[in-house]
C-alpha cells in the first residue's frame, strides 16, 4: 500500500461472473444512502410529494432514488408512506377550501388601532394540487388498503374534521373574534 494512503472498512459484497455469484470484500462505495440521507429524503417526499425534489435535497438523483426503492423493500414502504403522509395532507387541504374557501384579509392598521388598508388575499391555485390528488389518488388509495389505513375522506374522519372546526368556531365566538 502506498504511503499516505489509508484503507477504509471493507464490506461484503456480491458480484456475479461467468454464471456465478461469488462474495467478495471491497471498500465501500462513498456515494451510497446513509441512514440521515434516507430520513431527509422521506421527510422532504412526504412535504413535496416530489421525488426529484426529495433526491435533490440530499444530492442525489432522482434515477438513484427509484431504482434504491426497486431493490429495496424497506425503502420501498418507507418512501409508500411519506406519499400517503404528503397525500393526506394534499387530500385535507382541499376538503378544507372546498369547505370554506380559500381567500383572507389581511387588514393594516396605524399606530392608534385605526384601519389603513384592508386587502383580500387569494391562496394559490387549487389546480395543481388538484392534478396531483386525481392522478395518484387510486395509488395511494391501495397503499392505504394494504396497511389498513382509514381514507381522510372517509365519513368517520369528515365528521372529526367538521367537529374540530366546529369547536374553533365556538371559541372564536366566546373570544369575540
Amino acid at each position: 500500500m502506498a504511503e499516505g494512503k489509508k484503507r477504509g472498512p471493507l464490506v461484503a459484497q456480491r458480484q456475479k461472473a461467468g454464471g456465478t455469484v461469488r462474495t467478495q470484500l471491497r471498500k465501500a462505495r462513498g456515494d451510497g444512502w446513509t441512514r440521515a440521507d434516507v430520513t431527509a429524503f422521506m421527510a422532504v417526499l412526504a412535504e413535496t410529494c416530489n421525488a426529484s425534489e426529495a433526491a435533490r435535497a440530499v444530492g442525489k438523483c432522482r434515477a438513484g432514488a427509484y431504482d434504491r426503492k426497486a431493490r429495496d423493500p424497506d425503502f420501498a414502504r418507507a418512501w409508500d408512506a411519506a406519499l400517503d403522509q404528503g397525500y393526506a395532507e394534499i387530500e385535507m387541504m382541499l376538503m378544507r377550501a372546498a369547505l370554506f374557501g380559500s381567500e383572507s384579509e389581511e387588514v393594516v392598521t396605524d399606530g392608534e388601532g385605526a384601519v389603513k388598508t384592508r386587502k383580500v388575499k387569494r391562496a394559490p391555485s387549487l389546480t395543481l394540487g388538484l392534478q396531483l390528488w386525481q392522478r395518484y389518488r387510486d395509488r395511494v388509495a391501495k397503499i392505504r388498503a394494504e396497511a389498513g389505513v382509514e381514507r381522510p375522506d372517509s365519513a368517520d374522519a369528515v365528521e372529526r374534521v367538521r367537529g374540530v372546526l366546529e369547536e374553533i368556531r365556538r371559541r372564536r365566538a366566546v373570544a369575540g373574534e
